[in-house]
């Protein structure tokens, strides 16, 4: 029952990573000035460009870069010799060129270069956009390659890597699996077939058992001519195959589809799974996540929390504002609840929800007041206007055997006794008898 901070921090959508540094070799003005606005603009890279083999060597010296962008023909270097400097350098690099014949792609191959855009007028910068920014997010992704060769693995590893992934080896279906088992982030494995322990299609139908295709893609690998092994592979429940030896331009393709697949369902997922606005998980995802666990749950807690006078807010300051205290609140209690693996959701308007895993009343409580006071003394900057907001909180102990809609109720019962009992502040089981008190006090 948790959420992970990528789906939780998700407001203004998927930005790479600010400060990613860039060098671009173009002696086009033009280009080179619509490729370094269109690339810092949608990647939030920073891109150093220049026009020559020299301007890059000096630029190179002076700092470090993630990624090059160049043609082959400068003016000091007509002959492509700025891949043997981005070579000797390590830095990956992905070529454009008017031209793309079979002895280009050869020298590109050999140059182990990242990949390579030819240039089609006006798709030309969309196409490199496009291939910077899969390049820069590959760098989210794990790759598990399984192959008891460590030549073979070596190779894969070498070209996983120059893409920006983060690549893991096991030498072994067995420590595939239990690699997998510590590790439920790895979104590709890339298996060997003949394997001494395990072959690669065992692997592939144990890994089936735990880790679908919507969570984890296969591809297989081998060197076999039984060309019905692909057939055995996919049926076992791998995603793709290849057989060896394979080019490495089919190679990154079949990765790269595989890893856009996964990357599509999972923002699918979290389209079904989200609220619009905060990115906290929406009603109907967290309603079905405690129905499926609740009654497994040995110890933990729910609490329920209401926006104190949210109404007051939007009719004084506009929707606007409001939007922007659901928001911030969202923020203070994902920046508490993904450490500590609680899964907070918005469930109405301005009443949110949290499954506290693992903590029972007192800490619950304890939990709940400091979530309290984080948000008492956030001030929202809303244009040139300062915002306070508070909230209330009812949570409750999980009660073993009981069904969430009840946990649920008892929740919202204790939520409407914070807020008849003044709001601003936390009531639990704790709290009950100070509650019945204070409400019978006032109404005397």
């Amino acid at each position: 029952m948790t959420v992970g901070r990528e789906n939780l921090l998700s407001i203004n959508g998927l930005r790479l990573k600010q400060g990613e540094r860039i060098l671009l070799v173009e002696d086009s003005v033009a280009l080179s000035t619509l490729l370094t606005q269109r690339l810092e603009e949608e990647t939030g890279a920073t891109v150093t460009r220049c026009g020559s083999l020299s301007a890059a060597r000096k630029n190179i010296a002076e700092g470090t870069f993630l990624l090059a962008l160049t043609g082959l023909n400068l003016p000091d270097a007509p002959n492509g010799e700025i891949l043997d400097m981005l070579l000797q350098e390590e830095i990956p690099t992905i070529v454009f060129t008017a031209m793309f014949d079979a002895d280009t792609r050869e020298r590109c191959t050999r140059k182990k270069i990242v990949d390579y855009i030819v240039k089609d007028g006006t798709k030309t910068v969309d196409k490199v956009v496009q291939t910077v920014s899969r390049i820069l997010a590959n760098s989210a992704h794990k790759i598990l390659v399984v192959d008891d060769a460590r030549a073979a693995r070596s190779e894969l590893f070498e070209i996983l890597s120059r893409q920006n992934f983060h690549v893991l080896e096991a030498r072994s279906g067995r420590q595939a699996l239990e690699i997998l088992t510590s590790d439920e982030t790895i979104d590709l494995v890339i298996t060997d077939h003949h394997m001494a322990d395990m072959d690669g299609y065992e692997l592939t139908r144990r890994i089936r058992q735990t880790r679908n295709s919507e969570q984890l893609r296969i591809i297989g690998i081998s060197s076999s001519s039984d060309r019905l092994l692909s057939a055995s592979f996919l049926k076992a429940g791998a995603s793709d195959f290849i057989y060896r030896p394979f080019v490495h331009e089919e190679l990154k393709c079949r990765i790269d589809n595989n890893v856009e697949t996964l990357t599509q369902l999972n923002h699918l997922r979290r389209l079904a799974e989200q609220d619009y606005l905060t990115g906290l998980a929406n009603r109907r995802h967290f309603f079905s996540t405690m129905r499926q666990h609740g009654r497994d749950a040995t110890q933990g807690s729910i609490a329920l929390l209401d926006i104190d006078h949210f109404k007051t807010v939007n009719d004084t300051y506009g929707h606007d504002a409001g939007d922007a205290v659901l928001q911030a609140i969202s923020l203070v209690m994902a920046d508490m609840c993904i450490p500590a693996k609680h899964m907070p959701a918005r469930i109405g308007g301005e009443e949110f929800a949290i499954c506290l895993s693992q903590l029972d009343a007192f800490q619950a409580h304890s939990f709940c007041e400091e979530l309290r006071k984080r948000i008492e003394e956030r001030v929202i900057e809303v244009g040139n206007r300062s915002i306070s907001a508070t909230i209330s909180i009812g949570v409750v102990e999980f009660e073993p055997g009981e069904t969430f809609e009840n946990q649920l109720n008892a929740a919202d019962q204790l939520l409407y006794l914070a807020k008849a009992n003044g709001r601003n502040r936390v009531y639990s089981t704790l709290t009950i008898p100070e509650a019945i008190n204070a409400i019978a006090s006032a109404g005397g």
